[in-house]
């Protein structure tokens, strides 16, 4: 094949991942907002991508190799700001695109970030203790170059737990030859981590969805919630939603779930869950049956909180959705299409890069703890969390309204306003051509 024929075969492979279909939504909100040319062509690619090569001494005796990536996106508003996710599926593509929504992520709450992600393709389930610390070591031995308090901040994602931040942040320190725990988030309180980080992504969705309540038409008294992915994030959103009355009546984790009309009890489902290792056989207060993660998607309910992973409802399964209000705290769990299609029948779509923004605004109150060296307590935390989750909330609701624009595109328009800005600020084509 010709090199040509070749750059445009890589070109056609691109724009048919994720980053491609992201970038195209990125395209469509540049043109509906008149945004210089040079903000898109800065932000259709990532600025750097590191891949890296982890090997591994397992217990056995026997070395193991793991791919691992980093990819800082893009840091006109900042240093870069994303987690590291350990997972099976993990792929370069992925890391690009999450790394592209926490961009626009951080532009919704007006952090002074940038969007960066990690990663690496393991199966964390199948290692031991001590090889995941192996791993977790080797990752930050790996990038440590690469990241910083001043270049890019690193955080907990997917299977990547207090444990495992709190290695990452120790072999850092190490490599620094200094205490650094500014360029780690998401620590062990004791290790310099901050009260309320826990539960923030969540609290921090729940908050939006409050703040929508009134325009949303709620009533919490006899809302029903369906929540998939019973991990930190879902167990969360359900104990804080289950509090103010709301009515969770089906929960799945990765190995099935659990319906019951008459409610389930968070707690309750979450201690079945430590006792059994899932949520399948938890009780609920009426008759319950077990359902799976496809089935609970399409549930008659109020509110859909889809909370694990990406593409869950999609062009085979959105005609089946019935929820009118979806909650988006994983991170891209409709596609594209699905979501195009599902706007246009009127549902109102909460998107991740708000609704799950609560995470990353905690963990830059975290950093500037860290860098200040005094530190809060969990009320201030949560006033401060709530504040940008209610501000930004209203800002995209009234986009919304203005420019008539569906919750995604309006918070997608919000974000690339503040990005936009600060691109310009450094001068355009047009600033040039004039002088």
């Amino acid at each position: 094949m010709a090199p040509d024929q070749n750059s445009d075969a890589n070109a056609a492979r691109e724009d048919e991942g994720m980053l491609g279909k992201a970038r195209s939504s990125l395209s469509a909100a540049c043109d509906r907002l008149n945004i210089h040319p040079d903000v898109f062509e800065e932000l259709k690619l990532p600025r750097e991508t590191l891949y890296a090569t982890l090997l591994i001494r397992m217990d056995d005796g026997s070395r193991r190799a793991f791919k691992a990536w980093r990819c800082r996106y893009n840091d006109r508003r900042g240093p870069t700001k994303g987690g590291v996710r350990f997972h099976a599926n993990v792929s370069r593509d992925e890391v690009e695109t999450l790394a592209f929504w926490m961009t626009f992520k951080c532009a919704v709450a007006n952090l002074p970030f940038g969007g960066g992600k990690g990663g690496v393709c393991v199966d964390t389930k199948a290692l031991s203790t001590v090889e995941l610390e192996r791993l977790s070591r080797a990752y930050i031995e790996a990038f440590a170059p690469f990241i910083g308090q001043d270049r890019d901040i690193m955080a907990p994602d997917m299977y990547t737990n207090g444990i495992v931040i709190a290695w990452m942040s120790d072999e850092y320190s190490s490599i620094s030859g200094q205490a650094s725990p500014s360029a780690i988030t998401g620590k062990p309180l004791a290790f310099g981590g901050t009260v309320g980080r826990v539960d923030a992504t969540a609290r921090g969705g729940y908050y939006a969805l409050r703040q929508l309540e009134s325009v949303l038409e709620i009533d919490p008294n006899t809302a029903t919630v369906a929540i998939q992915g019973f991990g930190n994030v879902g167990y969360h959103c359900a104990k804080l939603l289950h509090a103010d009355g709301y009515r969770i009546v089906a929960v799945t984790d990765s190995s099935g779930g659990i319906y019951d009309a008459e409610g389930l009890d968070p707690l309750a489902v979450m201690q079945h869950k430590h006792e059994t290792g899932s949520v399948t056989g938890a009780a609920g207060h009426g008759s319950t049956r077990e359902i799976t993660n496809a089935e609970l998607l399409e549930l008659d309910c109020d509110i859909l909180i889809p909370a694990a992973l990406e593409r869950q409802i999609t062009m085979d399964n959105w005609e089946r959705i019935k929820a009118p209000i979806i909650l988006e705290m994983a991170n891209g769990p409709i596609s594209p299409e699905a979501d195009t299609k599902l706007a246009e029948k009127g549902f109102k779509i909460i998107p991740d890069i708000l609704a799950n923004a609560g995470g990353v605004t905690v963990s830059h109150l975290e950093w500037v703890q860290n860098r200040s060296g005094f530190y809060w307590d969990e009320s201030r935390v949560r006033d401060q969390l709530k504040s940008t989750m209610e501000t930004e909330a209203q800002a995209i609701w009234a986009l919304h309204n203005e420019m008539n624009l569906s919750l995604r595109d309006a918070a997608y328009v919000h974000g690339l306003r503040r990005i936009a800005q600060s691109v310009e600020a450094r001068g355009t084509q047009a600033y040039f051509e004039d002088t």
